[in-house]
């Protein structure tokens, strides 16, 4: 199999978001934790975006949680939780999170190709980085966006903007990996922005609501993404999807989930497959 051409600038702030952090799946009670943890910190104390009165434990949950699947980004040196993200699976007689928050704003002759393949169906949601790992100074307004709490070199803070699009790719892996090729997510309007600058491509598939501030839905198809991504974020995508698979199967997947064991124990379920980009300069595949 021939190596795609890599853009040096590209990989090298790969291989160095590799040096400082680690991908992982959130399998057991204490990474659930970890994840309910970084989003009551983000939606609860820092936005107001749900009320943190309903969470006296300090960790944000809301319903969806039973059918998700969920990833942590952890920070290497600290050992803190940097973000997280969920993948919420579609199963018979359920819904998607931005079907009761933005039906009214979807594309509904878009949405109607999916009425009879809703088991293809998932949404990408809770996206959330803690505030010490946002990117500079001044972007406290968005999620995504740094607080000095800890303490950084020049060269760790340039890879905390790969935080938010790390996350996605290891949601959009889970998904493939649970057959849900059709992924919609809904978005404030600078992330679509971030995304494409590193070379994920998403689709709106409606307009602006008012939910929490303006957000918009948007759809990708996963095979679609990834064929037309840049090689350095295929190839990063190939590393995150082949260690996932390690550990989550379809089946698998639906009993973490449902907070079901899916190995036995002291398999990977305990230790996580984490994300080494060393094998990115070696990692070679033909499409």
């Amino acid at each position: 199999m021939s190596k795609p051409m890599i853009n040096p600038e590209m990989s090298s702030l790969f291989m160095d978001f590799a040096q400082y952090f680690e991908l992982t799946l959130a399998l057991t009670e204490e990474q659930k934790a970890d994840v309910f943890r970084v989003r009551y910190s983000v939606y609860c104390e820092e936005f107001g975006y749900e009320d943190a009165a309903q969470f006296k434990d300090g960790l944000e949950r809301d319903a969806f949680d039973e059918q998700s699947i969920h990833c942590l980004v952890i920070h290497k040196e600290s050992g803190v939780p940097a973000g997280c993200v969920r993948l919420v699976n579609v199963e018979e007689g359920t819904r998607m999170p931005m079907e009761d928050h933005c039906e009214g704003a979807l594309d509904e002759e878009f949405f109607s190709h999916f009425e009879h393949r809703r088991s293809s169906m998932a949404e990408i949601s809770r996206l959330a980085v803690e505030g010490q790992f946002r990117r500079r100074r001044g972007e406290s307004e968005s999620r995504f966006g740094n607080t000095d709490s800890l303490h950084f070199a020049a060269r760790e803070k340039r890879t905390f903007s790969l935080i938010a699009v790390s996350l996605f790719l290891a949601a959009s892996a889970v998904a493939d990996l649970m057959r849900r090729k059709d992924c919609f997510a809904i978005m404030e309007p600078f992330l679509p922005a971030i995304l494409r600058r590193t070379g994920v491509m998403v689709k709106r598939v409606g307009d602006d609501f008012d939910y929490k501030g303006v957000r918009a839905p948007y759809y990708l198809n996963i095979d679609e993404a990834i064929r037309g991504a840049p090689d350095e974020l295929r190839l990063c995508y190939e590393v995150v999807r082949s260690q996932f698979a390690e550990t989550l199967t379809p089946e698998a997947g639906l009993k973490a989930s449902r907070g079901l064991p899916t190995t036995s124990p002291g398999s990977l379920v305990d230790t996580a497959p984490w994300l080494d980009l060393s094998r990115l300069t070696s990692f070679s595949f033909s499409k």
